[in-house]
């Protein structure tokens, strides 16, 4: 299991995460930034899910050019 959050006041709408792994990131229709797709949400932001959405959240999280995206597990 790995916990995935994104630190959303530091995002720049760069679109790589959700470019990258479209099964846990979107991009918030509101404000353009990043967010966790709702079906992986939990208390608004983290997702938590298996190991087989592990490495693509990892490719995400490196591919991020601020660093906002932390994998944990």
């Amino acid at each position: 299991m790995v916990k995935v959050t994104i630190d959303r006041s530091g995002c720049i709408s760069c679109e790589s995460c959700w470019t990258l792994c479209p099964g846990i990131f979107e991009q918030n229709p509101e404000d353009a930034f990043s967010e966790i797709t709702e079906r992986y949400r939990v208390n608004d932001n983290p997702a938590e899910d298996g190991e087989d959405l592990a490495d693509c959240a990892v490719e995400a999280a490196d591919s991020c050019p601020v660093t906002v995206i932390f994998v944990e597990g």
